[in-house]
């Protein structure tokens, strides 16, 4: 079953809008959907692809990627009034989500590239279970990056990792005989870092470290190996972002994906 019809049969189960479905038979109407804040449009796609599920043909009145006010229409349905509120709450809570991350990580990537143009901010794995894509799609929508989408496309060696291996050597030295790339290691001391800065790995993350200190690692890093990428975590809010953006490569936080505010939106439906 695709996204689009486990989302609408969450919905709908079997008996459908009882609701609707007793009060409509196949009466048109038209539908317009609007913003009701300024945001980062994201979702549209989503949103039309929700109500062709349903057997509509919305029409887009705005693009994924533009800054819109309040008020803006969005985007036009017309057809069967029942189908269209069929679908309704489920596009708004597409565009709602995806605007709202899009919107922060705009924020926090303007924050960040008035200090440093090259860094990049990226989301993480602290994502809504079944919506990873889409909360991803919005991050890149915002000008972020989506870094890893799940354990299969980047190593990454965590704390955990290192609980169950004789060191931090031998972990990275198995990982690099399997052929595997690109290879992250995340460490909590300086001391760590440095020691993960003999190996020919691809990126270090320096997890929950001051911006003093991961300031001054950051450069004991570079002096030993300038072609590994310097990504910051752990603890990182739109508060104090700014702390880290001037020497750091990437910096990735939860915060773009857990803690966002979803924009409002809102359809207005009439008859014809």
């Amino acid at each position: 079953m695709h996204d689009f019809d486990a989302f609408l049969a969450e919905d709908l189960q079997k008996k459908g809008d009882i609701t609707s479905d007793a009060l409509f038979t196949t009466e048109q109407a038209q539908a317009s959907i609007v913003s009701k804040e300024t945001c980062v449009l994201a979702g549209i796609e989503e949103a039309m692809e929700v109500f062709k599920r349903v057997g509509e043909h919305p029409q887009p009145r705005a693009q994924d990627g533009d800054q819109i006010t309040a008020s803006t229409e969005v985007m036009t349905i017309q057809g069967v009034a029942k189908n269209i509120l069929k679908a309704e709450r489920l596009a708004l809570n597409f565009l709602g989500r995806m605007s709202g991350i899009a919107t922060q990580t705009h924020q926090l990537v303007s924050i960040c590239h008035d200090i440093n143009p090259n860094v990049t901010v990226a989301a993480t794995r602290k994502t809504t279970p079944g919506f990873r894509k889409y909360e991803k799609k919005a991050v890149v929508l915002g000008g972020g990056e989506a870094h890893r989408m799940g354990l299969f496309d980047a190593v990454m060696i965590k704390d955990n990792h290192l609980n169950c291996v004789e060191s931090l050597e031998q972990a990275i030295t198995n990982v690099l005989t399997k052929n595997l790339r690109p290879i992250e290691v995340e460490v909590e001391k300086k001391e760590d870092a440095l020691r993960a800065a003999n190996f020919p790995i691809d990126v270090i993350m320096l997890d929950n470290f001051s911006p003093t200190e991961a300031r001054k690692v950051a450069q004991l890093i570079r002096e030993k190996n300038n072609a590994i990428l310097i990504e910051i975590s752990g603890g990182i809010t739109p508060k104090n972002i700014h702390l880290y953006a001037s020497f750091a490569d990437r910096i990735s936080l939860g915060f773009l994906t857990h803690s966002v505010k979803n924009k409002d939106f809102s359809l207005t439906l009439t008859p014809m």
